[in-house]
């Protein structure tokens, strides 16, 4: 079964200088994507500061704005708190989630993170796969520590065979933590498999930096894009990546 993907770190909905609360706009391009499965990073969940100084803040959680009515099923891994707020990882889908976990990979309070797991339920197949959305630190030593308890959780809860897609922002730019991702977890990286060479994401208005990932284990790579033509390089300070997978 073909399953449709898009991995985005938004941002908390602002353009990449922090000047413009764009999340209306974020919306309507991921709607007019119309993806399966929505994996999103740097989601506010509740800010009261700016929910009282921006116009068009959402009455709901960012990712139940995003989700509206056309992604039903949807759950958020709240990873950074603080007095006024929280922020962390969402996933949208369009099918039921049977099973979530958002597993804490904080290792200290200057960058607290997670992954945020879920079980996704096909009804005409009547069958599961999982889907694993991330987002990790920005120095390699943190990034090592948090790849061997990403790969500890999966391989401990999931059977050997079990179908999985694991995306986000691995903040990875000199690619020292993939061998390690793809070793730890016997999976395949879709773009390095597929086009032997990985996804530039960041910055949006040039895009040099192979942050944002996504692997593959037990599912079949069937192509893999950076969107980058038309309004998406005004959005957020990454691109996003939109990825199909059989699975």
């Amino acid at each position: 079964m073909l399953i449709k993907i898009l991995t985005y770190n938004i941002h908390k909905g602002f353009d990449i200088f922090n000047r413009r609360f764009i999340l209306a706009n974020i919306k309507q391009q991921i709607r007019l994507l119309n993806p399966d499965v929505v994996c999103l990073q740097e989601v506010q969940g509740e800010h009261e500061h700016l929910k009282k100084k921006v116009n068009d803040w959402p009455l709901e959680a960012q990712f139940e704005f995003l989700a509206d009515t056309m992604w039903p099923h949807h759950t958020y891994g709240k990873n950074a708190v603080y007095p006024h707020g929280h922020h962390g990882n969402a996933l949208l889908s369009k099918y039921p989630i049977k099973y979530w976990h958002n597993l804490d990979l904080t290792l200290d309070k200057s960058e607290m993170r997670g992954m945020l797991h879920a079980e996704i339920y096909l009804p005409d197949e009547n069958r599961t796969f999982h889907m694993f959305n991330t987002h990790i630190n920005l120095f390699h030593r943190a990034r090592v520590k948090q790849a061997k308890l990403m790969h500890n959780y999966i391989n401990e809860k999931l059977h050997h065979e079990a179908p999985f897609v694991l995306v986000g922002d691995f903040n990875d730019w000199l690619l020292r933590l993939d061998p390690m991702m793809r070793e730890g977890l016997k999976a395949q990286e879709l773009f390095h498999h597929l086009y032997g060479s990985h996804a530039r994401t960041f910055p949006c208005f040039l895009p040099k930096l192979p942050l944002d990932r996504v692997y593959v284990r037990h599912a079949i790579p069937v192509q893999g894009m950076v969107l980058k033509d038309g309004p998406w390089k005004d959005l957020s300070d990454h691109l996003p990546i939109y990825a199909e997978v059989e699975v």
